[in-house]
């Protein structure tokens, strides 16, 4: 096991020693967080709570700001301009990309019979 020493504020001092041995399983949780901001998984969440209607499901998408930060990335990944943590974000923008695209596909029965 490796040894790593860090300087940290007093307040986080206490909550270290209060963590005690659980500071390995606590540092794991933390680093493996998903790359994207909470609220755009709220956002799906939430709208997925709602029980939408297959129509809400067909049209559904990013916000406008998921929109342009997920273009920013796009394009800084073309021009080879992409940090780690960039391109950590597009990679969770695709899963949660391709996770809409299964559940969406799963109501095209219920599009086609509405028609």
């Amino acid at each position: 096991m490796a040894t790593i020493t860090i300087e940290v504020p007093d307040e986080l001092s206490g909550l270290i020693a209060e963590a005690g041995d659980r500071l390995p399983e606590l540092l794991t949780q933390s680093l493996r967080q998903p790359a994207l901001p909470a609220h755009v998984y709220r956002y799906v969440l939430d709208f997925l709570a709602r029980n939408p209607s297959p129509e809400e499901m067909a049209t559904f998408g990013p916000t406008p700001e998921m929109t342009e930060r997920l273009r920013t990335l796009i394009e800084r990944e073309a021009a080879g301009d992409i940090s780690a943590a960039e391109k950590a974000d597009l990679e969770e923008y695709e899963r949660l990309e391709h996770l809409m695209i299964l559940i969406k596909s799963g109501n095209l029965h219920y599009l086609a019979g509405a028609r």
